[in-house]
């Protein structure tokens, strides 16, 4: 079983060679008024074939960093853009 970090989130642009930009939301309760708000990260990804476009919905999983920004990288697309 492998330790690194799997997360599923939405392409938000394409728009670097072989880097998509991937969104993660989650919930998480807030500590005063409890109740659920949607957070969310955006994460730089390693996508070597270009094959990601914006809306996609893709797993990634984190790796050696690639660059300064870049530490994931796509495992697969789980629902494409319409």
């Amino acid at each position: 079983m492998s330790l690194r970090k799997r997360l599923i989130g939405k392409v938000v642009s394409d728009r670097p060679e072989k880097t998509v930009v991937v969104q993660v939301s989650r919930k998480a309760m807030h500590p005063t008024y409890k109740k659920y708000v949607s957070k969310r990260h955006k994460y730089y990804v390693h996508d070597e074939e270009n094959r990601c476009e914006v809306g996609d919905i893709v797993e990634i999983e984190e790796t050696r960093p690639l660059s300064k920004l870049k530490h994931f990288r796509v495992v697969r697309i789980l629902g494409e853009k319409k």
